[in-house]
């Protein structure tokens, strides 16, 4: 067993494919997972490497973790975070360790099968450089369908950024453009989206999905809103610009009315009535100033947490083989 230091630069042997799994509180599927992912790896006949990396689990998780290590520890590896710092830091961590000429993220939880791979794996040594997914005959909620698809139609017209199906993690990237994603430093990111934008030949595949083989979503209601606020504020001012073209409406509206007012006070005299409507024209109005002030400040706030350069995340310790290393 070793742990990583940056004392030292691991020269590693030539690997075809890596395989970045984050896990979270995974310990009822972790075994299935093994038992499904290193037959199908094994019988491409490559050199690869499957990065595990463990974000703060509180179950068994971390153990069994160790464990396949010791079991496969020339193709297994790894990382340990001190705490949950989510599902995108934990693949932006695996990348950083990435060896591989392609790499392929797959979801712990088994609704993405890794018998899926080699099609990847073939998408990409086909030409492209970047491969998305579109899940089949999906197996969640209506609800969880219809929010999605709401989400995808609203995030495309907003940011450009042409992804079927932006909540299926099964994907592959080649070299490059990993060593593109390692190179942007973004405390909140959304990196589907962000290998897009970078992406010279994009592409996706249909691929299968299945049930949850044990436990339940890590994603609630908010986390999913929150996450696909973080994608269109982080990758597009347009509602900015929106806000703008609004107030500018609302201004406009308003500045009439008040000419309307001024006219029929001198025209008509003083009047009472319509006092309530205007006490409701004015509640909306402040609605979409706060709405507004809420908008910019979740820009302003990305801003300050850029700006404070603070690490996006913390490794206790990564699990991996021996390998010669170099003194810097």
């Amino acid at each position: 067993m070793n742990i990583s230091s940056s004392a030292a630069t691991a020269v590693a042997p030539s690997v075809a494919l890596s395989v970045v799994i984050p896990v979270y509180n995974e310990e009822d599927v972790l075994q299935a997972l093994f038992d499904r992912l290193y037959p199908v790896l094994d019988a491409l006949d490559e050199p690869y490497e499957v990065i595990f990396i463990n974000d703060g689990s509180r179950d068994r998780s971390a153990q069994l973790l160790a464990t396949q290590y010791q079991l496969r520890p020339e193709v297994t590896r790894v990382v340990l975070f001190n705490g949950n710092f989510g599902q995108h830091m934990a693949i932006m961590a695996g990348f950083e360790q990435v060896r591989g000429a392609i790499a392929i993220t797959l979801d712990a939880d088994l609704q993405n099968p890794p018998e899926e791979i080699p099609r990847l794996v073939a998408a990409i040594r086909a030409g492209h450089d970047y491969v998305g997914t579109i899940r089949q005959q999906r197996n969640d909620s209506a609800f969880r369908r219809i929010a999605s698809g709401l989400m995808n139609k609203l995030r495309e017209r907003i940011t450009r950024i042409h992804m079927t199906d932006q909540g299926c993690m099964l994907r592959a990237y080649d070299r490059a453009l990993i060593d593109t994603l390692n190179a942007c430093h973004e405390v909140n990111t959304f990196i589907p989206a962000l290998a897009f934008t970078f992406a010279a030949t994009p592409t996706e595949i249909e691929v299968a999905h299945e049930e949850r083989f044990a436990g339940e979503s890590k994603y609630s209601l908010y986390s999913l809103i929150r996450l696909n606020f973080d994608l269109v504020t982080g990758f597009s001012t347009v509602p900015l610009q929106w806000f703008s073209l609004i107030g500018t409406l609302l201004s406009l509206g308003a500045g009439a009315l008040f000419l309307l007012l001024v006219v029929r006070r001198f025209v008509l005299g003083a009047e009472v009535e319509g006092v309530f409507t205007l006490f409701a024209l004015q509640f909306f109005l402040i609605g979409i100033m706060l709405f507004g002030i809420g908008l910019l400040g979740e820009y302003v706030g990305r801003i300050q947490q850029q700006v404070r350069r603070r690490p996006r995340y913390r490794i206790s310790a990564v699990l991996q083989a021996e390998t010669k290393a170099i003194e810097r």
